[in-house]
């Protein structure tokens, strides 16, 4: 039997990292009419290839993981998602914007007016991810609760912004849109992450989620919440904090109460999720349901 500290190079790489391999053609390779044509170029460098149609499902897969590979070699084990409006302004700006709003129309000063009016739940959302963020919860040797957003502006921004201002870090799933669209300076630079897909980037939101904060919104927020929603309904995903802020904004839009007398929602599922106003009681319907000392 051979000594246990004895290296007889068995497990050595013996072939060159892709990395490497890469680098050959660049500094190796003679520039001729076959070399510089695109046929030439390797599949994995190839933009122009992978971009093709034929290629969607390994675009999928890549999308899959890279956030999934990069998440896991940051230690995060879990998160607190923030959905909610990218039109909400932070409650400094709002006195400006109605102070703005006098001059408008009367049908522009009432929207000023109401996102206004909203722009309280900036700061819950700022506060709740502060909360979070302190907490400092470590679990299985990973980070829990990790704050996770869309990575925009507004509610978003406020998510990340309480994160890093507890000296946390924090997550941000950016989305391709035909308008710019930019990271928030607080998401974390290593775990700010930009999507394609809808549907991997909602996939990602809800992979690691153990609680699920969701702020007034517009068509975004409502397909994030209602997909949820959904998954619980169904049995696709096990219950977690659903914590839905703002009920006098929520049921001015959606009337809970009526999909449940009209019968296509059984009375059960609005408790499906938890109506809130402040961080504090979101924290503790959190800490409740885990168990875990707030």
């Amino acid at each position: 039997m051979l000594p246990d500290k004895t290296d007889h190079g068995l497990t050595d790489r013996k072939f060159a990292p892709a990395r490497q391999e890469a680098a050959f053609t660049e500094t190796k390779v003679p520039v001729t009419p076959q070399t510089a044509h695109p046929a030439y170029k390797l599949a994995f460098r190839d933009t122009d290839f992978l971009s093709r149609e034929e290629l969607r499902p390994l675009r999928f897969q890549l999308e899959l993981m890279k956030p999934e590979m990069l998440l896991d070699q940051a230690g995060v084990g879990s998160t607190l998602v923030v959905y909610g409006s990218a039109r909400i302004p932070p409650p400094e700006a709002a006195q400006t914007a109605l102070e703005g709003a006098h001059d408008l129309p009367d049908d522009q000063r009432v929207i000023v007016e109401n996102l206004a009016r909203k722009a309280k739940y900036y700061g819950e959302a700022y506060k709740l991810a502060r909360i979070a963020s302190e907490k400092s919860l470590i679990e299985d040797g990973k980070r829990q609760f990790v704050v996770t957003s869309g990575g925009g502006p507004s509610i978003m921004e406020a998510a990340n912004r309480g994160a890093s201002e507890a000296g946390a870090e924090s997550i941000g799933l950016n989305i391709v849109l035909p308008h710019e669209q930019a990271p928030n300076p607080f998401v974390t630079p290593y775990l700010s992450f930009q999507f394609h897909y809808f549907a991997l980037r909602k996939m990602h939101f809800l992979l690691r989620a153990r609680a699920v904060a969701v702020f007034p919104g517009g068509f975004g927020t409502f397909d994030e919440f209602f997909e949820l929603l959904t998954l619980i309904q169904t049995g696709k995903m096990k219950p977690i904090p659903v914590l839905l802020f703002g009920r006098e904004f929520w049921t001015r839009v959606v009337n809970f109460e009526a999909l449940a007398e009209e019968g296509v929602i059984s009375r059960a599922d609005l408790d499906l999720f938890r109506w809130c106003e402040t961080a504090e009681e979101a924290w503790a319907h959190i800490c409740a349901f885990y168990e875990i000392e707030a």
